[in-house]
């Protein structure tokens, strides 16, 4: 584990600037255009598929992808940009794995591309702790997008953030009853709606593109391998990607989402 030695000039928005900033991986990140996302931890199949296709598309258009390393959306947007152009931020320690449950998204971060924490080896996440973590998210993105989200829930804290640091906000179009924080914020004109994921990524894409490398385990699975197979050959893969949405088992065949 390291610590930033570097000013981070997007990090002046936030209350105070951070007294430390560890990491471990690719500092690099931090120079790409960046876009922070967030949202439900138990998201609908729609908000996921479509988070998915749209943290894709960002990160081969060369941006990258910032998010709090929790289940649902935000794994979704990390394992949709590929772990080697994303930003996973720590409630915890760099050495800590939380939630256990994306053990392996992290460590495939912290290879490929970068953990950061405001917090020293060993400890443990509190609450107060996630509230620190997401306005960190918050700042690093250029801006913020929110996949999903219910009323008075914690990725609300992170609108609240926004706001305050005057980042534009954007949200998914969804029905009726549906990621009602979300809904609000449209009524509210507190956040703008992205209706086309291409028209959306050109915005902030420009001449940024990335050669994205090919991803065996994506490939593998449009062949409908079945379940058996997939777990042989990619087995810490096809956990986290039945968690993110991104396959589907039926009748013990493997059924992309990609």
């Amino acid at each position: 584990m390291n610590i930033v030695q570097d000013k981070i000039a997007e990090l002046s928005s936030m209350k105070s600037y951070p007294k430390e900033l560890f990491y471990d991986g690719d500092l690099e990140l931090l120079k790409r255009v960046k876009i922070s996302i967030v949202g439900s931890r138990k998201p609908s199949k729609y908000s996921r598929l479509t988070i998915q296709k749209l943290s894709s598309s960002l990160s081969k258009a060369g941006i990258c992808i910032v998010s709090g390393g929790a289940m649902g959306i935000d794994a979704v947007a990390h394992t949709g940009a590929e772990t080697c152009n994303t930003i996973a931020v720590l409630p915890c320690g760099i050495d800590v794995r939380y939630p256990s449950v994306n053990k392996n998204l992290l460590d495939n971060i912290q290879k490929n591309g970068l953990l950061l924490s405001q917090f020293d080896t060993g400890f443990r996440a509190a609450p107060w702790s996630f509230v620190v973590r997401n306005e960190l998210v918050v700042a690093l993105g250029d801006v913020l997008i929110v996949g999903e989200a219910e009323l008075n829930s914690g990725t609300m804290r992170s609108v609240e953030f926004a706001l305050k640091m005057g980042k534009e906000i954007f949200v998914l179009p969804q029905r009726l009853g549906e990621s009602n924080a979300t809904n609000r914020l449209i009524k509210e004109n507190k956040s703008k709606v992205i209706y086309d994921i291409d028209e959306f990524v050109s915005r902030f894409s420009k001449d940024n593109i990335l050669e994205v490398k090919s991803d065996d385990f994506k490939e593998f699975c449009k062949t409908n391998p079945t379940y058996e197979e997939a777990l042989k050959q990619h087995q810490d893969r096809v956990f986290e990607a039945e968690l993110s949405g991104e396959i589907e088992i039926i009748n013990g065949r493997v059924l992309s989402n990609l």
